[in-house]
């Protein structure tokens, strides 16, 4: 009798990721007079999974629309969304996030403010664009700031250009938003960063012409 090697038990099913969407609200318009007038618009998704405050969340926000006005880009819309997910979700972590992002399949570019990070090595916030998402495509064009980070505006501007930009690099100009650690003091973006966000960003379909 020829014996035969059992068959090994099929896998189950990946249980579905529980999702509750808590709080919806929509801000139009973040950007506060300027003087400058609009070249692009920028919409938002905004996922609060790290349950952060709501006030600071806007805050942050409206800090972000200020900087970037510079470049004549403005905020106009931003959908914000508090999530309500497994622990395990909370915090940005490569394969846990992507499952997340595939799930929520939010428009593009969007805002994960979550409650800590598993990445190592940690850091506060993390822009994800089209070359550095090769390998994990559900996160491209995303940003994931983690509870406690300092200088929340200052962060998702900058994390921000990174996206738009579809770059990592840093600026050691004095007083540049681009520079490696962010500072109240680090507002500012030179023409070429402004000319470089613009038309990467509508190449990428992540900025559309002023109405105004």
């Amino acid at each position: 009798m020829m014996l035969v090697p059992a068959l090994a038990p099929t896998a189950r099913a990946a249980a579905p990721l529980s999702i509750n969407i808590e709080s919806h609200q929509v801000i139009n318009d973040l950007s506060r007079a300027t003087g400058i007038k609009p070249a692009h618009e920028l919409t938002l998704s905004v996922a609060n999974i790290g349950h952060w405050d709501d006030a600071t969340l806007v805050a942050a926000l409206r800090t972000a629309a200020d900087i970037l006005a510079q470049c004549r880009i403005r905020i106009a819309h931003a959908e914000l969304l508090r999530v309500a997910v497994a622990p395990k979700h909370r915090d940005f972590d490569t394969p846990r996030s992507r499952e997340l992002a595939r799930a929520l399949a939010l428009p593009k570019p969007t805002l994960y403010f979550a409650a800590g990070t598993r990445q190592v090595p940690a850091f506060d916030a993390e822009a994800i664009g089209r070359g550095n998402s090769r390998t994990r495509p559900e996160l491209r064009d995303t940003v994931w700031i983690a509870r406690g980070a300092r200088d929340p505006g200052l962060v998702v501007a900058h994390e921000l250009a990174h996206v738009l930009m579809d770059s990592g690099e840093h600026d050691r100009t004095p007083g540049n938003l681009m520079a490696e650690a962010t500072s109240p003091h680090h507002t500012q973006l030179t023409a070429g960063q402004c000319a470089r966000i613009s038309a990467t960003g509508v190449r990428n379909g992540l900025l559309q012409p002023s109405v105004d």
